[in-house]
């Protein structure tokens, strides 16, 4: 187990734990969300096991972000260099879905726990409509890796544009913290063979920071990121925390002022009732409106992890809430 260390700050608002979330399906892991057409996808963590597609990065659909439908991975089987790079593991990792350029470009990661010789892959596709002719996954390789000379760990990709339409990918767990490269908007990868390496966030050892996630909104980017320990059912200690910085590259800090560099950060997500360990998230935008896609380890199911989307809401001030979750029965 984890120590708990660095900033703790208790939510600003609090809601009961919803009696329903808005999908039990098994083994939903470091959801993303995205929309084509009338339709919703979320694509999460392979199965460890490989009860599900192998290990792969599993793809759900809905019309309603409330009743799921899993329909398949984005490979096959998990891609030959990846295997050539770590040789053999269970699963792919924390997948990240955006629309780019005419492509839906999927960034994941490999490795195993515990080490930081990790690879950020991308896949693109034209559409994510597998009826479609043009539906194909296209794998585009490496994007980005650590080994262990290295002080990061290069897993839990995300994908943010700047005021300029700028791509940026921000990833990070562990060691020493959340990092940020800029990237090419033609290939989708890093703009050059070493890249710049921004640092913007990172705890204490032993420096539990992981699955950042980033976005804009009214002249702030909002930096939510996962505290502590994933991956232990009902005995996990994830919890969302997220700070907010005028400038992509940072510095972010909390409401108090407290960097996210010195271990900053507001809470968002902790435990409630039966959800244990809510984090491995990213955000959704649609129109105005902001989710919160993440899961949770249910103590009615022997932890077993599963999605959850929570609404975005907003105090006076600015700072990020987690408003009310959809909900099955919802109109």
């Amino acid at each position: 187990m984890l120590v708990i260390v660095g900033a703790f700050l208790p939510l600003t608002k609090t809601e009961a734990a919803p009696a329903d979330p808005s999908a039990d399906y098994d083994f939903v892991h470091d959801p993303a969300m995205i929309k084509e057409g009338d339709q919703y996808y979320v694509f999460s963590t392979g199965d460890p096991d490989g009860a599900v597609g192998n290990g792969n990065i599993q793809i759900r659909t809905s019309t309603d972000m409330r009743n799921w439908e899993y329909i398949g991975t984005v490979f096959d089987q998990i891609p030959s260099w990846i295997t050539d790079e770590l040789g053999s593991i269970p699963n792919l990792w924390a997948p990240d879905i955006h629309y780019m350029n005419g492509r839906y470009h999927l960034y994941y990661s490999g490795s195993t726990f515990g080490s930081n010789h990790s690879v950020i892959g991308l896949a693109t596709n034209r559409t994510l409509d597998p009826s479609s002719p043009e539906y194909r996954w296209e794998d585009q390789g490496i994007v980005f890796r650590s080994t262990q000379e290295d002080n990061y760990n290069a897993i839990d990709p995300n994908l943010v544009m700047d005021d300029s339409g700028q791509p940026w990918l921000a990833f990070g767990s562990f060691w020493s913290g959340i990092k940020m490269i800029e990237l090419d908007s033609e290939t989708g990868k890093p703009t050059s063979p070493t890249p710049s390496i921004h640092s913007i966030a990172q705890r204490e050892p032993p420096g539990a920071i992981e699955a950042p996630s980033i976005i804009q909104r009214d002249g702030y980017y909002y930096h939510f990121v996962s505290f502590d320990s994933c991956c232990q059912g009902t005995d996990s200690t994830y919890r969302t925390m997220v700070g907010r910085s005028k400038n992509i590259t940072g510095p972010y800090v909390d409401p108090d002022g407290t960097s996210m560099l010195n271990g900053g950060g507001m809470q968002f997500l902790g435990n409630e009732g039966y959800m244990i360990g809510q984090g491995g998230g990213s955000v959704y935008r649609e129109g105005d409106q902001y989710y919160f896609v993440h899961h949770y380890y249910d103590a009615r199911d022997n932890g077993n992890p599963k999605l959850q989307i929570r609404r975005i809401d907003w105090m006076e001030d600015g700072w990020p809430y987690a408003g009310p979750a959809i909900r099955r029965g919802q109109p």
